[in-house]
């Protein structure tokens, strides 16, 4: 299943510098933790400072909030994610403590 996320980035030219830095090479903990909760694929946009994320998933092994609890139970996973929120901002509609938010479809070809 493809999942189609937003999130802000803070309006600041050289955290947006180091935010894709860490991008280009992310923690090889990461990557395994985002295989092992059935991500296949993953794409992050940039449009001045929001963000689009493209995420394909193996529905029969991806289940949000396990991969959610594995997250804020894995030390290293927290720490990236930690890491991660000194670059980021929630958009003005993300609920109170989420960070990346689902978008709505309106339309498919």
């Amino acid at each position: 299943m493809r999942h189609c996320l937003a999130l802000d980035l803070k309006d600041d030219s050289a955290l947006i510098a180091e935010y894709e830095a860490y991008h280009r090479d992310i923690w090889p903990e990461v990557r395994a933790h985002l295989h092992a909760h059935g991500v296949t694929g993953m794409e992050i946009y940039r449009l001045g400072t929001r963000m689009v994320m493209l995420m394909e998933t193996d529905d029969a092994r991806y289940d949000a909030e396990a991969m959610a609890a594995a997250t804020r139970s894995d030390p290293k996973i927290r720490a990236w994610e930690e890491l991660m929120w000194k670059f980021q901002a929630p958009t003005p509609w993300t609920p109170e403590g989420e960070k990346w938010l689902e978008m709505d479809r309106i339309f498919k070809l």
